[in-house]
């Protein structure tokens, strides 16, 4: 974990705790990589409800119950299905917000539309929902880094200070 994710988390870390609030992981393209930085932080049980890794459709649909046909529709790097990855995550866990990510990590698996490097981030928390797109370049790894960098950004901007 790079010290900016490290100060991120702690800052994250510490608003959660200072409400008493938890957050959840839903993660695609990222593999666990952001719960794995949770959890890299000492007591992170305090505020670090659960993560979800839902790397195929299926369990996208078995575990946050993202609808088939929201996949078939949009594909599983949309909007769409980030969104609806961050509110089944609230709904199967006692967290009060989610991170959800989904995206194309390489070298293989882009198209025109969603070339390598898309990723879609959503937060949700209770009645509010905020989802981004975002091309990153570089390498598979270069791209789930900056996958995890920019969730917990967005996540950080949603957390109340």
């Amino acid at each position: 974990m790079g010290k900016d994710s490290l100060s991120s988390v702690q800052v994250i870390a510490d608003r959660l705790l200072k409400h008493q609030q938890k957050v959840c992981t839903a993660e695609s393209c990222t593999g666990g990589l952001i719960a794995k930085t949770f959890t890299d932080l000492a007591g992170s049980s305090d505020w670090f409800e659960r993560g979800f890794v839902t790397y195929s459709n299926a369990a996208k649909n078995e575990m946050l119950a993202v609808p088939a046909s929201v996949i078939e529709d949009y594909g599983a790097v949309s909007e769409a299905v980030a969104t609806a990855m961050a509110s089944g995550a609230l709904r199967y866990s006692e967290a009060d917000y989610s991170i959800a990510v989904t995206g194309v990590a390489g070298p293989g698996g882009g198209s025109d539309d969603k070339p390598v490097g898309t990723v879609w981030i959503a937060v949700a928390s209770s009645g509010q929902m905020v989802a981004k797109r975002y091309q990153f370049d570089g390498d598979r790894q270069a791209v789930r880094a900056a996958t995890l960098y920019s969730a917990l950004e967005l996540l950080l901007d949603q957390v109340s200070a």
